[in-house]
């Protein structure tokens, strides 16, 4: 596994319940700031592998970006579950919800 991708599943793993992050915050913290696609990409292809919890990644907006209605279901329910309230439109308050760890937490 490459440097970034392994950074990106070790901050993707340790998202706290009722936390969110957003894409492009997990690319700058694992070390490159214009990788958010990557970061889709890791979500896509190594969730089931690696065990993440996809859920709690969403876009830069604070909105639930996913448009298939059945996983936009279970990331609805599933971040619901952890006490976390989405608003109108599928967005989440960045304020109160978004994990910001520092740079010395990811290493």
């Amino acid at each position: 596994m490459k440097p970034f991708t392994e950074r990106a599943v070790k901050i993707i793993k340790d998202i706290p319940p009722g936390k969110v992050m957003t894409y492009g915050q997990i690319a700058a913290l694992a070390g490159s700031h214009r990788a958010a696609r990557q970061v889709v990409r890791i979500l896509h292809s190594m969730s089931e592998k690696y065990n993440l919890p996809w859920h709690r990644v969403i876009n830069s907006k604070g909105e639930i970006g996913i448009q298939d209605q059945e996983s936009l279901y279970f990331q609805k329910k599933s971040l619901q579950s952890e006490g976390v309230i989405i608003a109108k439109e599928n967005k989440i308050d960045l304020e109160k919800y978004q994990h910001r760890p520092s740079v010395e937490e990811v290493e």
